[in-house]
C-alpha cells in the first residue's frame, strides 16, 4: 500500500484560499480546510498554530492572485490603464467572495492608503502604468489614487447590490476619470484616452 501524501504548507494555504473563493473568508476553519484537503484536521493546525494565522496566509494569496488578474490584458488591447481598470471592476463581479476577503475584511496589512499604494503587491501595476503614460513615479501614483478610488467605489456598489454591469457606460466613465486625473497630475507627454476610443479585449 502506497505512503499517504504529505500534506504541506502551500497545500493548506491553497485549500483555506478556495474555501474563501467559494464561500467567504468567514468559513475558513480547520473543519472546512480539511474536508478540502481530504484529511484529518491534524495537518492544518500542524502547519498553522492559529486559524487567524491561516487566513492571513490566505489572504496574500489572494492578494497575489488579484494583482495577477489585474495584469491579465489582452496583446491587442492598446489602453492598459484602462483595461486594468476595468479588471478591477470585473474582478469584485466574477469573484465577489474574495473582492469582499481583500477589502472588506479587515485583514489587510497596509493602515493606510500611502502604504497601500506603495505595497509590494501593487508594483507590477504602478510600472506598467508609469510606463504608458511616461510620468514619473509621484505623478503616476496620484492618477493611480484618483483611478483606484473610482474603480473600487464602482466595484463595491455593483459587488454589493448585485447591480448590472454595463461595461460601455463603465467604460466612458473610467475614459473621463483617466483623463481628469492625467491632465491634474501633467500638462505632457500623454494623450489622454477620448470616448472614441476603441475598446478591446475583456476577461
Amino acid at each position: 500500500m502506497p505512503p499517504k501524501a504529505k500534506i504541506t504548507r502551500d497545500m493548506v494555504i491553497d485549500a483555506a484560499f478556495e474555501v474563501a473563493r467559494k464561500t467567504g473568508a468567514e468559513n475558513i476553519n480547520a473543519r472546512t480546510v480539511s474536508k478540502k484537503l481530504n484529511c484529518s484536521t491534524q495537518p492544518v493546525m500542524y502547519h498553522f498554530a492559529t486559524i487567524e494565522e491561516l487566513k492571513k496566509a490566505a489572504y496574500e494569496k489572494a492578494d497575489k492572485y488579484h494583482t495577477e488578474y489585474l495584469m491579465s490584458i489582452p496583446e491587442t488591447q492598446k489602453n492598459i490603464m484602462l483595461e486594468i481598470g476595468l479588471n478591477y471592476i470585473r474582478f469584485a463581479i466574477k469573484e465577489p467572495n474574495l473582492f469582499q476577503f481583500l477589502f472588506q475584511s479587515g485583514f489587510a496589512v497596509e493602515n493606510s492608503l500611502p502604504e497601500m499604494i506603495n505595497s509590494e503587491e501593487l508594483i507590477p501595476v504602478i510600472s506598467v502604468m508609469q510606463k504608458e503614460m511616461n510620468m514619473n513615479m509621484e505623478q503616476t501614483k496620484e492618477v493611480f489614487v484618483i483611478l483606484a478610488l473610482f474603480v473600487h467605489g464602482y466595484a463595491s456598489i455593483i459587488a454589493n447590490n448585485s447591480l448590472e454591469y454595463d461595461e460601455k457606460l463603465i467604460t466612458t466613465h473610467l475614459k473621463r476619470v483617466c483623463t481628469g486625473a492625467i491632465l491634474t497630475s501633467s500638462d505632457k507627454g500623454y494623450t489622454p484616452l477620448s470616448d472614441e476610443d476603441n475598446h478591446t479585449g475583456g476577461n
